[in-house]
């Protein structure tokens, strides 16, 4: 193949994954013309299609599956031949983007960089606030975090801090509703749960070997940790919430943990994982963040 066509290969790439020849063209900053040519010109050297083209989408032949597969190894090996040079670097430098789940990167994550950025000034820092998961190469993601018990056998990672769940409530709600003494009291209590499914109000405890559910009710339940932070913050009533997100609040004493003797056990709980792809040649900026997390996080805990 002739080595001009190269980019053309990575304009396909574009197109395919972006679903359509306009999108793409925003993204490369072309006319959708522009791509449409390069298209053209891999198909006349490939002798055949690589795309079926419709009004409403774009689908790929035989040929273009198999064109994109090389396609995507092409530009995974160019971004490595360009990583092996920032690894011989001993100046950190580049752009850098972490995948991180929203309230970890809100109340863990975020807090650390402007430091991290004062260290580092030729490193820029992309923190991509997502709880859905993310492909580390087709994302074009760095590094990413996971709260998980089994991170994924393809990547290389290292568990920064464990991530565990407490309740909690406001002294005045406490005060005007009473301190539960028991799992089971929480009936009688309005509960803030994460609300995303019938089993997020079903709370479930430990304590000496024994468990305890309860079925919670409450007016109010919300899927972000900083929310229901701030409603129990708000006096609304007991809110299950990560001990990272709550830490603060409960120093100084605005909210206080509600049975704290009995374990809190969460379907979210797991440890922190700081996550990469496999790759012999690791920028220096990669380098740099993953020393950094590892020297902060015993701090955080």
């Amino acid at each position: 193949m002739k080595v001009t066509l190269l980019p053309d290969l990575a304009t396909f790439v574009a197109i395919v994954e972006h679903g359509s020849f306009s999108a793409a063209a925003r993204i490369v900053g072309a006319t959708p013309s522009a791509l449409s040519r390069c298209v053209s010109r891999l198909e006349h050297e490939m002798g055949g299609k690589l795309l079926h083209r419709t009004t409403r989408k774009l689908a790929l032949t035989e040929t273009g599956k198999s064109v994109y597969e090389h396609a995507l190894d092409m530009l995974e090996a160019a971004k490595q031949a360009l990583d092996s040079g920032s690894s011989l670097q001993t100046v950190a430098q580049g752009r850098l983007t972490l995948s991180v789940p929203k309230a970890v990167g809100r109340f863990v994550i975020h807090p650390l960089i402007p430091e991290f950025l004062n260290r580092h000034p030729q490193i820029d820092v992309c923190l991509r606030l997502e709880d859905r998961y993310m492909d580390l190469i087709d994302d074009g993601v760095d590094l990413a975090l996971r709260i998980t018990n089994t991170p994924s056998p393809g990547l290389y990672g290292k568990a920064l801090m464990p991530v565990t769940h407490i309740i909690g409530a406001t002294p005045e709600y406490l005060r005007r509703a009473g301190i539960p003494q028991h799992p089971q009291d929480l009936r009688a209590h309005s509960c803030i749960s994460l609300g995303e499914t019938p089993a997020d109000s079903r709370w479930k405890f430990a304590l000496h070997g024994k468990t305890e559910t309860v079925q919670t009710r409450g007016r109010y339940a919300a899927n972000h940790t900083g929310v229901r932070l701030d409603a129990v913050k708000r006096h609304l009533g007991i809110g299950s919430l990560p001990l990272f997100t709550a830490r603060e609040a409960l120093a100084c004493g605005e909210i206080v943990q509600v049975l704290p003797e009995w374990e809190f056990i969460s379907s979210y709980s797991g440890d922190l994982w700081l996550l990469w792809t496999r790759n012999k040649h690791m920028p220096a900026r990669m380098r740099a963040m993953i020393n950094y997390l590892n020297e902060k996080m015993p701090v955080i805990q």
